[in-house]
């Protein structure tokens, strides 16, 4: 049988016959990545297989994509979703076969139908909340949520379309190149940040669509992205003709504020403990489509004689049955390869079913607002320690159990639409239209207050006891950002740094602040931050701007005074801790080694090979030192190991492609003080990266020095800008848009919904990871689960900052203790041995 194909020259004209084994029997519809088709298993089980463009197929970055999208969608269950059947993403025209769900989308049964019933809404509600709980749990964040993506099953909602990417025509971006949403359903941290969506911005697209279901309209409907864009980030919600039960329900969702939203579950118990008495809340959204004529089932109803589905409202395109790859952002950690910084392509999103869902704009600039009051950072006794209150104190709960609108206003159903001011408008224009996004976090702005006040968690005294805390290092001036910290941990005590602060000892019980080093004022960093480090009994800290490199006293009768302070701004390698060595690079390529002790010179020499050799150590091998250095033509790299102590090279040998050490055999992460290991020349690991593939990461490379023999291993989806650590035979990899693999002993591959991420760690056979939201989130190292994650800790302040790198976590296993660090400028605690209870 011939293949079945349109005339056209665009890539919809063309239809496969086969997408693997499944015959294509009809064409369902086409989304901006491929076209869906219908297709029957061979136990005749309904399929819509979604297969990708013929032009898009031969794109090695766009084939990267669709893997994560492929190995995300497998990871939710299905009970809410469409379930993943099977696929092939390295075919030659890669697809995905997902199961045929009969019923129409929410966005063409209102069209149809109109608005649904007060009951029908809440039965909605409480099915999306139930499917957002499921998907959120997977450790996938949607991001596109809208009644197109919501299909009204005879058992209950189904939410699809995760994040489809598209290749081509797409104007929203953000800095990087990812999309981040839909203008009406999206949440203001999209427009604001959008390198920083977390779940939180799901919840807000479920208040969107409720308000949609309710109303047949949006709570931000306009012409214009750009007038809705504003009125996402200013403006109340218009929620004129939502029931009155319905309001505070929905603007609890619709919070400014991420903090503000409930979570699914908290949805889900307001929804069961507030239901009318005549109206209970199944899990289904019963009746929804009963009277539906065969053919106008919508997207995934069942076709007429195999025609396809869209005649209704053609000709608009079928929402593609897909995971969502999480947001991008993950940026450089660690010593890599002296090269421009460049990044791949872009990721697009799928096309949309309606007219108010299909015009896209670019991420905006941040859209300020004057700083709201400060508040006091110490929270009430028996207040959550993992969620602080908003700025200006804690506020009653409105009637329904919603939570007030953040800036107390009321809504529009109250008081009407308001104009937009010309100004702000023109300026939002302005700022959605340059090519300039800074997409960065919101800092927390601390109010002023003594020492006292800095305890945002009341510290629990009892040497031991193993109860979360959270501290507040420093108090900030209003209007002023806060900065995350960067911690590191040994001598009994927590000691973390942050801008203006360099050095503060945490007691590692309580978090209680033993002493803080204040320094000079902090200036405009000229590098990226780093952890205070221990060695040879001295605490190590950079200055600001990292000029000057000052040796503490770390005890707690110390205070933090300053023994010694070099300047390093001559040295363009710079200065690393390593062991008991403080090594100096200048820009000949000479090191100098110091001892860490005294700070006598043990040692300086160049190394063959290298021009500028920049040095780093790993946890558990302190004692041995590795550089790695791209030759003149790109193709090969000079790695060398040192042994720190003496300056005696222990191996070196030139390798081919543009590589980055990860950790040798045995160890699990970089070394962030001295201390005692073995060490040795052991196998080492290396990340490759690929210049024409914008210096994604291709696969690791294992270094054997004893036979000179080397293997590689493979790496899925060529991941930009990884972060990797090494724990026994096996390379943990995370990428930008929170994409996680193992690779050598262990082989998975897993979606975690963070933008950007630190470089893991690994203790008692989990993963731990920080994300720039501020969770702290535990994988499973053997098989890629999720197994807990604290809540985002953002800003509560309404200006914005930019995350230059996500510190990494600490582990304490004698204490049972994991340390970390978020942007509202606090650090805290919690049980190493139970991520699930986080």
């Amino acid at each position: 049988m011939p293949a079945l194909r349109d005339s056209g020259v665009g890539p919809e004209a063309e239809r496969p016959e086969y997408a693997g084994k499944y015959r294509l029997e009809a064409r369902l519809g086409a989304g901006g990545m491929g076209v869906v088709h219908l297709a029957r298993s061979s136990s005749g089980l309904l399929l819509a297989v979604k297969v990708i463009h013929a032009e898009f197929a031969q794109d090695p970055e766009f084939r990267g994509r669709f893997r994560q999208e492929v190995a995300a969608a497998r990871r939710v269950s299905g009970a809410f979703t469409a379930p993943v059947v099977d696929a092939d993403p390295d075919a030659g025209r890669p697809w995905m076969a997902t199961l045929h769900i009969p019923g129409p989308t929410l966005s063409d049964h209102v069209k149809r139908n109109g608005p649904l019933t007060p009951g029908e809404v809440r039965r909605l509600a409480a099915g999306l909340a139930e499917a957002l709980r499921d998907i959120h749990r997977a450790g996938v964040v949607h991001r596109d949520l809208k009644p197109g993506n919501v299909l009204l099953a005879a058992d209950g909602p189904k939410v699809i379309d995760f994040g489809i990417s598209r290749p081509s025509d797409s104007d929203m971006r953000t800095e990087t190149g990812k999309l981040i949403g839909t203008p009406p359903f999206m949440a203001p941290e999209q427009f604001q940040r959008p390198r920083e969506v977390g779940p939180a911005a799901d919840v807000f697209a479920l208040g969107s669509v409720l308000v949609h279901a309710a109303t047949g309209r949006g709570p931000f409907d306009s012409e214009s992205p750009y007038i809705v864009a504003y009125q996402v980030v200013h403006d109340d919600a218009d929620l004129a003709g939502v029931p009155r039960e319905l309001v505070p329900l929905i603007e609890s969702c619709l919070a400014k504020d991420p903090a503000d939203r409930p979570t699914p579950d908290a949805l889900m118990e307001l929804l069961r403990t507030d239901a009318p008495e005549d109206d209970p809340v199944p899990g289904a959204v019963a009746g929804l489509t009963a009277g539906v004529p065969p053919g106008e089932a919508g997207a995934r109803g069942a076709p007429p004689s195999g025609a396809p589905l869209l005649s209704s409202r053609s000709p608009g395109p079928v929402p593609d049955p897909g995971l969502n790859a999480p947001g991008p952002g993950l940026g450089p950690s660690g010593p890599g390869p002296r090269i421009p910084e460049q990044r791949g392509g872009a990721v697009r999103a799928a096309a949309t079913p309606s007219r108010a869902e299909t015009t896209h704009v670019r991420a905006a600039a941040p859209v300020t607002e004057p700083p709201a009051p400060p508040g006091p950072t110490a929270a009430a006794p028996g207040a959550d320690p993992a969620r602080p209150e908003p700025p200006g104190g804690t506020e009653e709960p409105r009637a329904g159990g919603g939570k007030p609108r953040a800036g107390g206003g009321t809504s529009r159903a109250a008081r009407g639409r308001h104009p937009l001011r010309r100004p702000a408008l023109t300026a939002l224009a302005v700022a959605v239209a340059g090519a300039a996004v800074f997409a960065g976090v919101r800092l927390l702005s601390p109010g002023s207050g003594q020492d006292s006040a800095l305890q945002t968690h009341p510290p629990h005294t009892a040497t031991g006891d193993a109860r979360p805390w959270r501290t507040t290092l420093l108090t900030r001036s209003p209007g002023h950002d806060a900065e995350i910290p960067y911690c590191t941990g040994g001598s009994g005590a927590v000691f973390c740094g942050q801008s203006g602060l360099p050095a503060a000892r945490l007691d590692p019980d309580t978090g209680h602040v033993a002493w803080r080093h204040k320094g000079a004022p902090a200036g405009k960093r000229a590098t990226t931050p780093t952890a205070p480090v221990l060695s040879g009994g001295l605490l190590y800290v950079f200055s600001a701007d990292g000029t000057r490199l000052s040796a503490l006293d770390p005890s707690p009768g110390g205070r933090g005074a300053t023994r010694w302070s070099t300047d390093v701004s001559g040295y363009e390698g710079g200065a690393a801790v390593i062991g008991d060595r403080v090594l100096l690079t200048a820009s000949d390529g000479t090191v100098t080694a110091l001892d860490s002790a005294t700070h006598r010179q043990r040692w300086r020499k160049r190394f063959a090979g290298h021009q500028l050799p920049l040095f780093t150590a790993f946890a558990g091998a302190p004692r041995t030192a590795y550089a790695a250095e791209p030759t003149a033509d790109g193709t090969h790299s000079q790695v060398t190991a040192i042994d720190p102590a003496t300056g005696a090279v222990r191996w070196a040998h030139r390798l081919p492609g543009l590589l980055t050490p990860a950790g040798p055999a045995g160890t699990s992460g970089p070394a962030r003080a001295g201390g005692a290991g073995t060490g040795g020349p052991g196998p080492l690991f290396l990340t490759v990266t690929d210049p024409k593939l914008s210096y994604r990461t291709t696969a690791v490379l294992r270094y054997d020095p004893a036979t000179g023999r080397t293997r590689t291993l493979p790496v899925t989806g060529s991941p930009d800008q990884v972060s990797a650590v090494v724990h026994g035979e096996t390379v943990y990899l995370l990428g930008e848009g929170g994409a996680l693999q193992a690779t050598g002993a262990h082989h998975w591959y897993t979606e975690t919904s963070v933008s950007r991420g630190s470089v893991p760690v690994v203790s008692g056979g989990r993963l731990f990871f920080s994300a720039a939201d501020g969770r702290l989130i535990a994988v499973d190292t053997t098989n890629g689960g999720v197994v807990g994650q604290t809540r985002p800790r953002l800003s509560g302040t309404r200006s914005n900052g930019f995350l230059e790198s996500v510190p990494a976590p600490w582990t304490d296993p004698r204490r049972g203790r994991i340390y970390a660090a978020a942007p509202d400028g606090t650090v805290f605690s919690a049980p190493l041995k139970d991520p699930a209870s986080w």
